[in-house]
C-alpha cells in the first residue's frame, strides 16, 4: 500500500488546458473518488498517475517517491478499465496470470497469487474459460483479478461498472466495497455516476473543467455543499436550486421566490436585505405536512418509483421536486403543497454560486 500525492499538476494539450494546478493527497489505504461530469479531467487525472499521460507540469508521488519519469509497471500500480481488456485468446487463468510471467514470478508462486484471487473473488470455476463465455460481471471479476495478483501498491478504477446493467452495477458496487475492506489497498475510482461516489468513497473529489470543486466524506459533501456546483451534482435527484431575494421577517430573514412565498432562512447568514441569492432546497426535505414554511403550487409531473414518489410541482416561475412516500396520493394538474424547514435550507451566494454560511 501507498499514499498518492499530486503537487501542483498540470495537463495541456497544445494550448488547452485539462488540468489546472491541482494538487491532491490520498492517505495509504484511502479509497477516493473522482467525480465530475464527461470532460472535467477525472480520467485523464486517473492515466496521469498511472503513467499512460505524461503530466505538463508538477509532480506526482506514490509512497513518498516521485514518479513523473516511471513507466507504468515501475509504479507498481494495478488498473482496472471500463472496457475489461482481458486478452480474448486466453483463459481467465492465463489472463490473470499474464503480468506475472511478465514480472518473472516463478511459476509455483503465481499459480498461488492466481489462485488466492480466484477464490477472493469467487471465480475459481471459470479460470480454464475464456473471456467470450462470461458474462459482463464475471469479465470485471476477472480484470480485478488480474489487478489483485501483482499486489500493487494503488487501485485505479477507470469507470469500471459503466459497462454493466443497473442490477449488476449495484452488485458489482458492493462487491468492489467488500473488496477493498479485505484487501485494504490504496484505491483511486473515476465515475460519472455520483450513487458510486457515495456509497464507495472515503472521500470523493469534485472535479469540473480540470478544477477541485471541493473534497469530503460523501456526508460533508451532501450536507454542506460547497457551491451551486457541487450542491446539484452531488445526491439524486438533484437538489433544487430556486432564485430568490432576501426580504425581512419577524422571524428573522427570509428568502423570497415567485408569487410571493417566503421561506425562513438559518440564523446568523451573512446576508442583507435584497440580495440576491440561490435558495437550495433537497427533494428529501421537501415533504408534504406543517413543519415548517409552506410552499404550494400545482403538481407537473408525478413519477412514482416504489417506495418513494417524486412529484415536480409549479412555484411562479420556477419547479421544485419534492420526494414523498410512495403511498401518498398526489395527481398530476391537482395543487400540492411542502413544508420546508429552515435547517434544511442551503443559501449561495447568485453571483458566484459560493456557499454563504
Amino acid at each position: 500500500m501507498a499514499s498518492v500525492e499530486l503537487r501542483d499538476v498540470r495537463k495541456a494539450f497544445g494550448s488547452v488546458e485539462i488540468i489546472h494546478n491541482l494538487n491532491l493527497a490520498v492517505s495509504d489505504g484511502e479509497f477516493l473518488t473522482l467525480v465530475g461530469p464527461s470532460g472535467c479531467g477525472k480520467s485523464t487525472l486517473l492515466r496521469m498517475i498511472a503513467g499512460l499521460e505524461g503530466v505538463s507540469d508538477g509532480d506526482v508521488l506514490i509512497g513518498g517517491q516521485r514518479v513523473n519519469q516511471l513507466n507504468p509497471r515501475e509504479r507498481n500500480i494495478s488498473m482496472v478499465f471500463q472496457s475489461y481488456a482481458l486478452y480474448p485468446h486466453m483463459t481467465v487463468r492465463q489472463n490473470m496470470n499474464f503480468n506475472l510471467e511478465l514480472a518473472r514470478v516463478p511459476k509455483h508462486e503465481a499459480a498461488a497469487k492466481v489462485t488466492a484471487a480466484a477464490q477472493l473473488l469467487e471465480i475459481s470455476d471459470l479460470l480454464d474459460r475464456r473471456p467470450a463465455q462470461l458474462s459482463g460481471g464475471q469479465r470485471q471479476r476477472v480484470a480485478m483479478g488480474r489487478a489483485i495478483v501483482r499486489n500493487p501498491d494503488v487501485f485505479l478504477f477507470d469507470e469500471p461498472l459503466s459497462n454493466l446493467d443497473a442490477k449488476l452495477r449495484v452488485q458489482m458496487r458492493a462487491e468492489i466495497k467488500e473488496l477493498h475492506q479485505k484487501v485494504g489497498t490504496t484505491a483511486i475510482y473515476v465515475t460519472h455516476d455520483q450513487i458510486e461516489a457515495m456509497t464507495l468513497s472515503d472521500r470523493i473529489v469534485v472535479l469540473n473543467r480540470g478544477r477541485v470543486e471541493q473534497i469530503g466524506t460523501p456526508l460533508e459533501l451532501y450536507r454542506r455543499p460547497a457551491n451551486t456546483f457541487v450542491a446539484a451534482f452531488i445526491g439524486s435527484p438533484s437538489m433544487n436550486l430556486l432564485d430568490a431575494v432576501v426580504a425581512p421577517g419577524r422571524d428573522g430573514p427570509r428568502a423570497l421566490i415567485d408569487g410571493g412565498t417566503s421561506v425562513r432562512l438559518p440564523s446568523g447568514l451573512p446576508v442583507t436585505e435584497g440580495e440576491a441569492i440561490t435558495l437550495g432546497l433537497r427533494p428529501e426535505h421537501v415533504v408534504p405536512g406543517s413543519d415548517g414554511d409552506v410552499i404550494a403550487g400545482d403538481a407537473k409531473l408525478v413519477e412514482p418509483t416504489g417506495a418513494l414518489t417524486h412529484v415536480v410541482f409549479q412555484v411562479g416561475r420556477q419547479k421544485i421536486t419534492s420526494m414523498v412516500d410512495g403511498d401518498v396520493q398526489v395527481k398530476e394538474g391537482e395543487p400540492f403543497q411542502a413544508a420546508i424547514r429552515p435547517d434544511a435550507v442551503h443559501v449561495f451566494e447568485r453571483a458566484s454560486g459560493s456557499r454563504l454560511d
